[in-house]
């Protein structure tokens, strides 16, 4: 990272002092493309994620790209999502890709080059990823970030039901593997202003104390950015947003997607300006 170019945590938390926290979810699902009357191909997915890029610019301050319903199109899906990663930038979007990668040593060193790489086709100021092979696995994938100036969120606690057996489980010291996932991380943060390059995915349906985030382990992620997928059609409300993260609260990205893509093209700018104002209120 050079002097003069900021951290990725840096433009986080501007982007939320600016814009607030919401985060707008853009996936194409086929069922929302049939809904909105395009086709169901790689130009429909364009036409789409073009259409929320417009309606969030100078509403939000952040916009999730689900990368599996462009990658569902081939290449012609990835050119899609070329030119809607670019437009959403070029709007003064921050943009998160929701693509959830992760494997080890060369292979994360190549998911870095195509997506946390300064001018990549698919460049983006944060990825998604997944820890399976263990947080250290991902050591070059966060020091590429670092030195781009870019951010990684990585899964710890998710919104699905599948995730509770894995994620609760324990190591011999007692910890829960969410809770051993989000430690490796958050100690990432700790030489950063108040939010960090490294964060968390943690879902708002999920009680973190089950996951083992007791008070000590949610003061120890200060520094530390949260994506919480979960509000809207998984059932998070947004007054919820305090009971669930507690102090991690104003580190939380609200990500919402199909309860306001729902509304079509027409309705995209009403539905967002409804939760901001929404999630504004509540996170007074």
């Amino acid at each position: 990272m050079t002097a003069a170019q900021s951290s990725f945590g840096e433009r986080l938390d501007a982007a939320i002092a600016a814009s607030g926290r919401l985060c707008v979810g853009i996936d194409p699902h086929p069922y929302l493309l049939d809904a909105w009357g395009l086709p169901t191909s790689a130009d429909g997915a364009r036409s789409f994620g073009l259409a929320v890029v417009s309606a969030a610019a100078g509403r939000v301050g952040v916009v999730k790209p689900q990368v599996a319903f462009f990658e569902a199109y081939g290449s012609a899906g990835f050119a899609a999502l070329e030119e809607v990663l670019a437009a959403a930038r070029a709007a003064g979007l921050l943009v998160i890709g929701d693509a959830k990668r992760g494997d080890i040593g060369s292979t994360n060193d190549g998911y870095a080059s195509a997506w946390l790489e300064p001018g990549a086709p698919l460049e983006v100021d944060a990825l998604t990823v997944t820890a399976f092979t263990g947080v250290g696995a991902l050591g070059g994938l966060f020091d590429r970030a670092e030195a781009n100036g870019k951010g990684v969120f990585v899964l710890s606690a998710t919104s699905n039901p599948d995730s509770r057996l894995l994620q609760t489980a324990r190591t011999d010291a007692g910890a829960t593997v969410s809770r051993l996932v989000a430690d490796e991380v958050a100690a990432r943060n700790t030489d950063r202003t108040r939010l960090g390059d490294f964060g968390l995915v943690l879902g708002a349906t999920k009680r973190l104390d089950d996951y083992g985030f007791t008070n000590e382990a949610v003061r120890a992620l200060s520094t530390t950015p949260v994506l919480a997928p979960g509000f809207g059609f998984q059932g998070a409300e947004f007054s919820q947003l305090t009971s669930v993260f507690g102090p991690l609260a104003p580190n939380v990205l609200v990500a919402v997607s199909r309860s306001i893509l729902q509304h079509g093209a027409s309705g995209l700018v009403d539905a967002i300006d409804a939760d901001v104002a929404h999630l504004a209120g509540v996170a007074r």
